[in-house]
């Protein structure tokens, strides 16, 4: 798993993420754009237990497989796997109004759309549910996306406001990310 290499070694403040993102037990949780490793749906899962439920979506089907044979080899049933492109309005085969967290994870970034993609975890979310976004910061790092290809807080911010997302709370999320709390009103 070498995704979670730079993880764990101090890349994301993982603790300081999941603090924010305040999941409890019973709760519900999708990690959109979960990647081939699930790492935040895997870390989810331990904080729902086997009363709540973690969806991990995305939309490269053997991303999906990993972890769904992940999530079995290691007994956590509440993972379920879901195939979508969460750029494209309602394409998400997740409940609407259904979730208590979203993360958007090293996702937005990597979009032409990312407003698409806000609307469409608002759209999942619980009213007063919380979407928490972590992406790269705007500055020279050795590794990670061009620098042109990162997004601003203030930007991302103004994106979530147009989607009936109201920001919370910014924070350091790592010395090379910035994570942003969002509630649905």
């Amino acid at each position: 798993m070498t995704n979670q290499q730079p993880l764990k070694t101090g890349l994301l403040n993982i603790d300081l993420i999941l603090e924010k993102a305040k999941i409890k037990e019973g709760d519900a949780v999708g990690d959109l754009g979960c990647g081939k490793n699930g790492y935040f749906a895997f870390l989810a899962a331990d904080h729902v237990g086997h009363r709540g439920l973690v969806y991990a979506v995305d939309v490269l089907k053997h991303n999906l497989e990993l972890i769904a044979a992940e999530a079995k080899e290691r007994h956590l049933s509440q993972i379920k796997t879901v195939w979508s492109d969460i750029e494209l309005w309602q394409a998400t085969d997740i409940e609407p109004n259904s979730l208590d967290t979203v993360f958007l994870v090293n996702v937005l970034h990597e979009s032409g759309k990312p407003t698409d993609i806000l609307k469409e975890g608002a759209r999942l979310l619980k009213k007063s549910g919380r979407l928490v976004v972590v992406d790269w910061k705007k500055v020279a790092s050795p590794f990670g996306p061009e620098q042109k290809l990162r997004l601003d807080p203030d930007l991302i911010i103004n994106f979530a406001n147009k989607v009936g997302l109201v920001k919370e709370e910014e924070f350091a999320a790592g010395k090379y990310h910035f994570g942003v709390i969002f509630n649905k009103i």
